[in-house]
């Protein structure tokens, strides 16, 4: 497992594919920053950050469309299929070195943040809080698209099939004014990804929001294992 880790992680650095995530988070979070905070002289981040869920959607297909569509394309997961590495380490090592690098530049990301002291103090719980929220609707969104990559051979088809799946668990909560249904809006709520955020900035750790993104990102890594159990089986 810890060899697949450092090849996938070096594989980022190694290609354009790493630089170009990171220059596209950057880009995004700087923006998004620079309007929601900066323009509006405020020391509320919540708006940045929630905005940042959306540009997740943008970037982090960027990081997970490679995963095995390129190895399916280059046929070099035959060689991961028939190692000796159990395939819940094989997935688990490609989640872990994007969950790695997007962990990295999100804290690189935070030096955006030493403008705004000019214009008051942090509130250190909703910065953590944020953060944290974060951190966790990454790693959900991380283990959806290494999900999306099992299932395709094009890195293209696995980004646009990301960002698809990732822009409708963003917006769940946006369809409540449209419906009705007292039981649709509460499932849409449920599982809502953007409406889980809200509590986190208020500096309040939601035990609930946090076994959610949890449970997502375990279902979806579950699915790319039995993905490739039935593809090494066939």
């Amino acid at each position: 497992m810890l060899a697949i880790y450092k090849k996938e992680l070096r594989s980022y650095f190694t290609t354009p594919l790493g630089y170009i995530f990171c220059a596209v988070f950057l880009a995004i979070s700087g923006f998004v920053l620079a309007v929601s905070t900066v323009q509006s002289q405020t020391t509320d981040i919540s708006g940045y950050f929630g905005v940042m869920i959306f540009g997740y959607i943008i970037a982090l297909p960027l990081l997970t469309m490679k995963s095995f569509s390129e190895e399916r394309r280059l046929r070099t997961d035959q060689i991961l299929m028939t190692s000796p590495v159990s395939v819940t380490s094989m997935v688990m090592a490609k989640f872990l070195a994007s969950y790695t690098l997007f962990v990295a530049v999100t804290g690189i990301s935070c030096i955006y943040l030493i403008p705004i002291s000019h214009y008051g103090t942090l509130n250190a719980a909703r910065t953590v809080g944020c953060l944290v929220a974060m951190l966790l609707i990454g790693m959900c969104f991380i283990a959806i698209g290494i999900f999306v990559s099992s299932l395709t051979e094009s890195q293209v088809t696995a980004a646009i099939g990301t960002m698809a799946v990732l822009l409708l668990l963003a917006c769940f909560s946006l369809f409540n004014g449209m419906i009705d249904s007292y039981v649709l809006r509460s499932i849409f709520t449920w599982l809502s990804v953007y409406g889980r955020y809200v509590n986190f900035t208020y500096g309040i750790f939601d035990i609930a929001s946090t076994v959610y993104y949890l449970s997502l990102s375990a279902v979806f890594l579950f699915l790319s294992v039995r993905v490739h159990e039935r593809r090494r089986w066939a």
